[in-house]
């Protein structure tokens, strides 16, 4: 996979873009992420980018010519490239969306800055897509969010698959609970089931903390999970007291 992305604060990212499972899959060339500096595609002397917004108000509005000019310029570069705003007003990023882009080739972020960009860039986009109903200083932070979730669903880019596919999120099912040594630390001791041997029995504990875990921390999520038969027998049995 490709992932431009358009910022004018293009050193943000040469660190976090070094770290980690990302770094080590940008080394490998299972995906390239390259960043791009807005103000290049601006026309003026100055290379302004922002300006004051029509109508008065408080700051500065960024200008919509650099951008289309950085969009035009990048899309001459094949594969076409699938454009999505870093914006607040835009659909909420989700597990099922990070897993919708992962398959497309080519991904071209736009982060914006200030009181957002000259809304007449919505005609140059693709999608909009908002990390959540927050407010942050740009989109940079935004699309290290999205670019880390996509990556992570790449094969090649986290060694284990079984770990992506077991992860919260992913059926709707927050994780169970991890433990490691020490097995007594302060008084707070791991479960017994967990150093028991029984594999099955195991798995089954790990079942009914996840769905437990959901129902108590994500009713939300959990009214949106689809549940194994076996993971509605657990639930069964949870609701009618008979779990142990």
């Amino acid at each position: 996979m490709i992932i431009d992305i358009l910022t004018i604060f293009p050193s943000f990212f040469n660190t976090p873009l070094k770290e980690s499972l990302l770094g080590k899959a940008i080394e490998k060339r299972i995906i390239s992420i390259r960043v791009h500096d807005i103000r290049q595609y601006a026309t003026d002397k100055h290379k302004t980018v922002d300006d004051r917004p029509y109508g008065g108000g408080a700051g500065m509005v960024m200008k919509v010519e650099p951008i289309v000019r950085a969009i035009e310029a990048l899309q001459k570069l094949p594969p076409k490239g699938w454009i999505l705003l870093l914006s607040p007003q835009g659909n909420i990023f989700t597990q099922k969306k990070a897993r919708q882009l992962s398959s497309l080739p080519r991904l071209i972020l736009i982060c914006g800055r200030y009181e957002g960009i000259d809304d007449r860039i919505s005609n140059f986009i693709d999608e909009e897509v908002s990390i959540g109903d927050y407010v942050l200083s740009g989109g940079e932070v935004a699309a290290l969010v999205l670019i880390d979730a996509v990556a992570r669903l790449i094969p090649g880019v986290v060694g284990n698959v079984e770990s992506v596919i077991s992860e919260s999120f992913e059926r709707c099912l927050l994780e169970y609970p991890q433990f490691t040594r020490p097995r007594d630390f302060r008084g707070y001791k791991v479960p017994e089931i967990l150093i028991s041997g029984n594999h099955e029995a195991i798995r089954r504990w790990r079942i009914k903390q996840s769905i437990l875990r959901t129902k108590k921390r994500r009713p939300d999520l959990f009214s949106k999970a689809v549940l194994t038969d076996e993971e509605k027998a657990i639930l069964h049995e949870i609701e009618e007291g008979n779990d142990q």
